[in-house]
């Protein structure tokens, strides 16, 4: 793909422009991004795709049996036949893995590294539904797929933005609007990591959410470290040959610290090994058992 090449997908922006503007800083909105877009998945089969024990699904009901209650899949046949007729949400993760129709829209990112897709999460709303005011520590392409929603952006958020008392959904206390638009088939808003955004269906509709992988420090060091783990030997500890007499044998010396650092940075620094564990990390995909390779007989293989 041409990096300087314009891209409906983006307004009329190059990729290059796109990257160097927006991605990671501000939203943008493109009208008709997916022109004429259809839906290759309705309601129904959203619905009946949260029906299944290897998918991941949720309801949200903005008045449940109490405020923004949640409930979490697989779900029963008669599950939505009880719900209200306004105010509630389903949505179910990784629906890419499981229609390939679905995947297809993917390849219009192929400006960004694969590695760093996640998945299309695809909501369906009845009339008012909504997850309430949030923010996501990721980039996120929100394509309307069919109905009507509205979305209103606020204010960027970090770690000590106030929530409400929630056990299970992280919805801001205080909600500061700067902009708002109303988002019909094939239109796409883009949002950057941490920006306040609250969307609510005006009608009944789909929205795919296609979400980006941003490990967190603390995720890249527990696991990079577990992963390096199994390639040191259990003799391979601290040492402290030609150590100098302590004055004050309670008090941890400087130098001992200058080792430790020593020994961390020799495998913290391995290129090698935190390409494979990279390589590992970012590309499984969120259920690696529905992963089924082309059978091949041994004489094809």
């Amino acid at each position: 793909m041409n990096s300087d090449t314009p891209l409906q997908l983006l307004g009329g922006l190059t990729a290059r422009e796109f990257l160097r503007d927006y991605w990671q800083k501000k939203p943008l909105l493109v009208r008709q991004a997916f022109p004429d877009f259809v839906s290759p998945i309705d309601a129904d089969e959203l619905a009946g795709l949260a029906l299944e024990e290897e998918v991941e699904s949720r309801l949200v009901l903005e008045h449940g049996e109490r405020p923004w209650e949640l409930r979490r899949g697989p779900f029963a046949e008669d599950a939505f036949s009880d719900l209200p007729e306004r105010d509630w949400t389903l949505l179910v993760q990784a629906v890419d893995q499981f229609v390939p129709e679905v995947a297809e829209l993917l390849e219009e990112f192929r400006f960004l590294p694969s590695w760093r897709i996640d998945d299309v999460m695809i909501s369906y709303a009845a009339p008012g539904g909504s997850v309430g005011p949030h923010f996501d520590n990721y980039d996120v392409f929100l394509l309307q797929g069919d109905g009507t929603r509205n979305w209103k952006v606020g204010q960027m958020c970090n770690s000590d933005s106030a929530l409400i008392d929630h056990a299970d959904l992280r919805i801001l206390a205080d909600f500061e609007q700067s902009d708002e638009w109303t988002l019909e088939p094939g239109d796409m808003l883009y949002l950057p990591p941490r920006l306040a955004h609250y969307g609510v269906a005006e009608s009944e509709c789909l929205t795919y959410s296609v979400g980006f992988r941003a490990p967190s420090a603390a995720e890249v060091l527990t696991h990079f470290t577990d992963f390096l783990g199994q390639f040191l030997p259990d003799e391979e500890r601290y040492s402290d040959a030609d150590a100098q007499p302590v004055s004050d044998p309670h008090q941890i010396q400087h130098d001992a610290l200058d080792r430790l650092k020593a020994l961390i940075d020799k495998h913290m620094s391995d290129k090698d090994l935190l390409l494979t564990w990279f390589g590992q990390f970012m590309t499984e995909p969120r259920y690696p058992e529905q992963v089924v390779g082309e059978e091949l007989s041994e004489q094809d293989l």
